[in-house]
């Protein structure tokens, strides 16, 4: 038996190799995180805390993640310490997403790591790729911003509200506009 033969479909997934997406334990996975997203959205953050906590990869202390939240899976999703996501985030994690620490992310933010193939017929097959997303240490994230597979948000900068993150943002840098462009230096 090969290497590859013994990890499972998700990791595969996240590794952006082929993997089955019916494989049953996508519906487990889903299944799971959805029963706990119920429960986070019912309540305020403070009453969600021990939700997260089960639902994310991990979760840092003093961090506060305000519902409404989305994501598909949460097993992926690290989130760092003093971090503050604000209400209406959606994660949409079949690769890691990584959020550092004293990081403060606005309303209705969203982080994709799928993206679908230019070529009609593979999306015929519903065929993506994953790729992860890092956002490094005292990044601000403005309301409204969409992050890109593939991305890293560099330490300290900041995006600005309503820009879509396509390519790296370089630490110290404020950025914004739609696919965000470097609009000054912060250092």
């Amino acid at each position: 038996m090969t290497q590859l033969e013994t990890i499972t479909e998700f990791k595969k997934m996240q590794l952006g190799l082929d993997y089955d997406a019916l494989a049953p334990e996508f519906g487990k996975l889903r299944e799971h995180a959805f029963t706990l997203l119920q429960a986070i959205n019912q309540n305020q953050f403070i009453k969600a805390k021990p939700y997260f906590t089960e639902l994310l990869k991990s979760f840092g202390e003093n961090s506060i993640i305000c519902p409404p939240f989305m994501c598909e899976y949460g097993k992926t999703i690290s989130v760092g310490r003093n971090t503050y996501i604000n209400m209406g985030a959606t994660m949409l994690d079949n690769a890691e997403i990584k959020i550092g620490n004293n990081v403060l992310i606005g309303p209705h933010a969203q982080f994709y790591t799928p993206s679908h193939s230019l070529d009609h017929r593979k999306r015929r097959q519903w065929e993506f790729q994953c790729l992860p997303i890092t956002v490094e240490d005292d990044v601000w994230i403005g309301g409204n911003v969409a992050v890109c597979q593939g991305v890293t948000i560099g330490a300290r900068s900041v995006v600005a509200a309503g820009s879509v993150v396509t390519k790296d943002v370089d630490a110290d840098t404020l950025v914004g506009g739609s696919p965000a462009k470097l609009i000054k230096r912060l250092d």
